[in-house]
């Protein structure tokens, strides 16, 4: 299938972003939404586009904060004892932007509400939890790569019985130096008092995301989306 890329688009929707949908697609078609790490663009995620499966739009939004020219954050970042500290305030209004901002995709490409699907890399896969498990109803799954789930979000995840019909992919690096896998592990250990719709994987990788973690993301989008 022929796909077209446009360029750089956005302050009507909230947000800025890319997106990449197919030259002769459904009249309804799915949807997946990705959202950058912190000091990062729209650019980053953005070059996968063309490895999703058919029948979605793929769009890959900016962040609302800028750090410096070229790099953004879903919120600003600092390290006290080693340990990281959030601007709080910025990551809400962040979870409530992503949200509106999917609700004014689904309305400009007549999306269809059944094929959505939201996923990060490190802050941007923090985002995603913070939005799915929040949203759960709005979704059709979230994908979590080399992230972890915010503390300061756990108050707000709906109960179980709005969980289940959530699927979430949690992927992560064995040697990631920038989010330990202890992150990962941690998430994975409260979410299953949650649901157990999860699929996890963990990958000889660092900070980044591999072939193979991608292969495997596909597939799962490929089940989940049938």
């Amino acid at each position: 299938m022929e796909n077209k890329t446009e360029a750089l688009k956005g302050e009507d929707l909230i947000l800025k972003y890319k997106i990449y949908q197919p030259e002769n697609g459904e009249d309804r078609p799915g949807l997946i939404l990705l959202l950058h790490g912190i000091g990062s663009n729209e650019e980053d995620l953005f070059r996968l586009a063309s490895k999703f499966p058919a029948g979605f739009v793929v769009v890959s939004a900016r962040a609302p904060y800028t750090l410096s020219p070229g790099r953004y954050a879903w919120f600003e970042l600092s390290h006290s004892d080693g340990k990281p500290v959030i601007n709080a305030e910025q990551a809400e209004k962040s979870r409530l932007v992503i949200n509106t901002f999917i609700s004014r995709l689904i309305e400009r490409y007549h999306i269809n509400k059944d094929k959505i699907f939201l996923g990060g890399f490190s802050q941007g896969g923090i985002m995603s939890y913070s939005v799915g498990l929040t949203f759960p109803k709005k979704l059709s799954g979230i994908f979590i790569l080399s992230s972890r789930l915010l503390p300061e979000v756990k108050p707000l995840i709906k109960p179980r019985e709005d969980l289940q019909g959530l699927p979430i992919f949690i992927a992560h690096g064995k040697s990631d130096p920038v989010l330990p896998l202890t992150y990962a592990h941690d998430a994975l250990a409260y979410l299953q008092t949650l649901t157990d719709n999860i699929t996890y994987h963990e990958y000889d990788m660092v900070h980044t995301v591999g072939e193979q973690e991608l292969a495997d993301l596909v597939n799962w989008l490929l089940a989940k989306s049938i």
